[in-house]
């Protein structure tokens, strides 16, 4: 009950910061090109979705989580630090990281990508874009890239929670088209410039700069795209929602048609293989004599 009374008091006390950037946004924007950058049906349609998914988080934290990590912690490395502070540090790092891979695996993988798709079906890119999650995020279990390691690694629950918190209050203000290049923090962090790369549809965009708080895992791993060799930024996905602004089509539109082709083709790996490997396996199986 304290993990779901915790995740309220967070989308309040954090909504209302959210609430006031996102107005001084569209003003900004207002002032400087004649249009806000928002669509009030889009809004509110985000502010509804990421309403709900921090409230299921909240609820599997509480109920599920927690109760994996007390559990798992017996067979932890029981890593400990004099220090808090030189933990947290491990622990936020650490944290981002293993986002890196939840990421990468959430734009590989059907199964995940039917939910993380929701984040990215907006054709626009403003603050509120940050708020387009899906409740299904606690049901089909890609926070385990995350918990999972740094509860076996040791570490403090109630430090990882915060860290993976800050984490992704950190990503809210990399979600805008209002703020430029920001010098050498280009360099070590993800910026609104490397964010919107990641947000474009365009083949140079696709599957690109998939880090949290730094971008230094995308320079390792070859996942980085500056944005000025990006060309023209289009956002959005290929295969949309009916509706873009229906807080339900687009939480679940993606996990219908991914069990509909399973059903169609009687073929469960549709679920676990990449998200267009249905359609060019059975259009290559089709084509061939």
């Amino acid at each position: 009950m304290e993990d779901v009374i915790r995740a309220l008091t967070f989308v309040i006390s954090a909504g209302a910061i959210f609430l006031a950037i996102m107005a001084a946004e569209a003003i900004y924007s207002y002032y400087k090109t004649g249009r806000s950058g928002y669509c009030l049906k889009e809004t509110l349609a985000n502010m509804c979705t990421g309403f709900v998914y921090k409230l299921t988080d909240g609820i599997a934290i509480a109920l599920v989580i927690t109760a994996l990590a007390q559990y798992l912690q017996p067979f932890s490395l029981q890593w400990k630090s004099e220090s808090k502070a030189i933990e947290f540090v491990c622990i936020f790092l650490l944290a981002d990281l293993f986002f890196y891979f939840k990421h990468y695996v959430a734009h590989k993988v059907r199964w995940f990508w039917a939910v993380h798709v929701t984040h990215h079906s907006s054709e626009r890119f403003n603050f509120s874009t940050a708020l387009r999650q899906n409740f299904l995020h606690a049901i089909q279990g890609s926070w385990a890239f995350q918990w999972i390691p740094l509860v076996l690694l040791g570490f403090d629950p109630d430090l990882i929670l915060r860290a993976i918190e800050i984490n992704l209050f950190y990503q809210f203000f990399i979600h805008t088209q209002t703020i430029g290049r920001l010098g050498w923090l280009e360099s070590v962090l993800n910026t609104p410039s490397h964010h919107r790369v990641h947000h474009g549809r365009n083949p140079d965009q696709v599957d690109r700069n998939f880090g949290g708080v730094f971008i230094i895992w995308d320079k390792v791993f070859g996942t980085f795209r500056d944005e000025r060799d990006a060309g023209e930024i289009k956002y959005g996905v290929t295969r949309t929602a009916n509706s873009i602004n229906n807080p339900i089509d687009i939480q679940t539109h993606e996990f219908i048609d991914m069990f509909k082709d399973a059903w169609r083709h009687k073929d469960i790996r549709i679920l676990y293989k990449a998200p267009d490997w249905v359609d060019q396996h059975y259009r290559n199986s089709r084509q061939q004599p």
